[in-house]
């Protein structure tokens, strides 16, 4: 990679796969596009490169004047193309309740208009503190009730998307990831198939039986253990977030703000709420030294986003039920639970190899590898070869 500074705006990388990033950072090259796209706009003032993948992404900040006032934009180019996926999912909630003014004070940022030129989608900056910085304070407690209402809400929301995200998608990744894991920690190779051929099994109760097998052992059940076993259908996919956790919820004070929405897809709401488990627990071992330090919060959600679950499906479904379906629609609570507790392990398996791809969370890696064995071990009754305590 190299550097060039040119007169007006910042610093750029060269990115050949994101041609567009040069003249995207022009402030006057900027004006002409983003007027394309906001008519109101009459003058770019400052263009700042925010963030930078090699070859897939980027995000630009732009300081605008318009006819109403000054303005902050964010600009996502996509290498592949322009997102106009995820643009019209924004567009749709912006529509249906997630405006800046909600009354419940749950909201996304305003979608502006898109960039074809540059394949950037455009959206009003919002305001806020990441809900990472404030899980471990005492407001921990009661940010995680809000923020089960948030997932609550998105997960209602009926907003259309071809995209859909499965169990065997979410086993598929770990096996693309964590032998990567082995590459580089071939001491960890035997116990890091151990953890691969546990998640099958842990998974394999909830997988639809036409479901593409994601390892060589993807179909071997469970054994006995009564926590796996299902006694109803999976609980049904609705528009779920799939990348859901503290940094993508900024804290406006009364308001939620929800962002980057852009794996926005159909899947189980558990993939939403294990994620976010997930992440707390992670956060917890790397920040505060023990997996259980934030144990309380990831309870609390999880008791939250049940309690939001059965007041949306209970009142309907058992009003005019029979006992036998009244007794399904418990079951298919205790299932929601029983698979965000799937998800929670499985993202918690996942962030073995987000851990060595971040130099700070490399010392944390072993720590992870002894914690996902542990959580199989207590699902499964034993992980082959596991060393968790």
């Amino acid at each position: 990679m190299s550097l060039r500074w040119w007169q007006n705006r910042e610093p750029t990388v060269i990115d050949p796969k994101i041609s567009c990033l040069e003249a995207a950072l022009d402030v006057t090259q900027a004006q002409v596009q983003l007027h394309r796209a906001i008519p109101q706009l009459y003058r770019v003032t400052a263009a700042t490169l925010v963030r930078h993948k090699l070859g897939r992404r980027a995000l630009v900040k732009y300081h605008v004047e318009t006819a109403a006032g000054p303005l902050t934009l964010l600009g996502k180019i996509r290498a592949k193309g322009t997102d106009r996926t995820s643009y019209q999912v924004q567009q749709a909630l912006w529509q249906t309740g997630w405006d800046a003014d909600s009354g419940d004070g749950i909201s996304i940022p305003e979608p502006l208009g898109l960039v074809p030129d540059w394949h950037m989608a455009l959206q009003r900056q919002v305001p806020g503190v990441s809900a990472t910085q404030l899980l471990a304070t005492d407001q921990g407690m009661a940010l995680v009730e809000r923020i089960a209402a948030l997932a609550h809400k998105l997960h209602r929301t009926p907003v259309p998307t071809p995209k859909t995200h499965t169990l065997a998608d979410e086993l598929s990744i770990l096996h693309d990831r964590l032998p990567l894991v082995a590459e580089q920690y071939p001491q960890w190779a035997a116990r890091i198939e151990d953890i691969l051929t546990a998640c099958e099994m842990a998974a394999a109760p909830f997988l639809d039986p036409g479901a593409k097998a994601a390892g060589p052992k993807a179909n071997v059940h469970s054994g006995d253990s009564p926590s796996l076993h299902h006694p109803t259908p999976p609980v049904p996919p609705t528009g779920i977030h799939r990348d859901f956790y503290a940094d993508q919820v900024l804290v406006d004070g009364d308001r939620l703000w929800l962002v980057d929405l852009d794996l926005y897809c159909q899947g189980s709401p558990a993939v939403d709420i294990g994620n976010f488990i997930a992440h707390i627990t992670e956060q917890s071992l790397r920040e505060l030294g023990s997996a259980a330090a934030m144990g309380d919060r990831a309870a609390l959600l999880q008791q939250t986003y049940g309690a939001l679950f059965c007041s949306q499906h209970f009142p309907a479904h058992l009003a005019q039920a029979q006992p036998l379906e009244a007794t399904n629609w418990c079951f298919a609570a205790h299932h929601l639970n029983w698979e965000i507790e799937l998800y929670t392990v499985l993202t918690l398996v996942r962030h073995i190899h987000i851990s060595t791809r971040i130099a700070s969370r490399q010392p944390y890696t072993e720590k992870l590898l002894v914690l996902c064995e542990t959580r199989l071990a207590t699902r499964l009754g034993g992980v082959p070869g596991g060393q968790g305590q």
